[in-house]
């Protein structure tokens, strides 16, 4: 699996929000100032060549839908990230959040979650 480009991640956002559409359908969900129709459409064709997007055809028109779950890509994403900046350590990761963007409520919040799956585990 290969990483998204931003506008790649704009689209495919969309895809798992709406679960299918044609481009039409997602030329509406983008914000404006809305990229011109020609660019999105090459955008969702370099997401089908990438593997992320499948279609259904019908006639020139085509219904494009996720291949690649969003959970499976957050998931790749997230360890290419750690890998990269974190020296593939998840306890570096947390340690720079909980040193530069947390405050004493979100660490909380954040222990009852390591403590559930603490606990849930056999």
């Amino acid at each position: 699996m290969k990483e998204l480009t931003k506008a790649e991640d704009q689209i495919m956002q969309i895809l798992w929000t709406i679960e299918k559409g044609f481009v039409k359908d997602i030329m509406d969900q983008l914000p404006e100032p809305k990229p011109a129709y020609n660019t999105v459409s090459t955008i969702v064709r370099i997401l089908e060549k990438k593997g992320f997007v499948g279609y259904k055809a019908y006639g020139k028109t085509h219904e494009y839908f996720p291949l690649i779950s969003k959970a499976n890509y957050t998931r790749f994403y997230l360890n290419n990230m750690v890998k990269g900046y974190f020296n593939g350590s998840f306890q570096n990761l947390v340690s720079f959040f909980a040193k530069e963007n947390l405050n004493v409520t979100d660490i909380d919040k954040l222990m009852d979650v390591l403590e559930n799956l603490k606990n849930k585990k056999p």
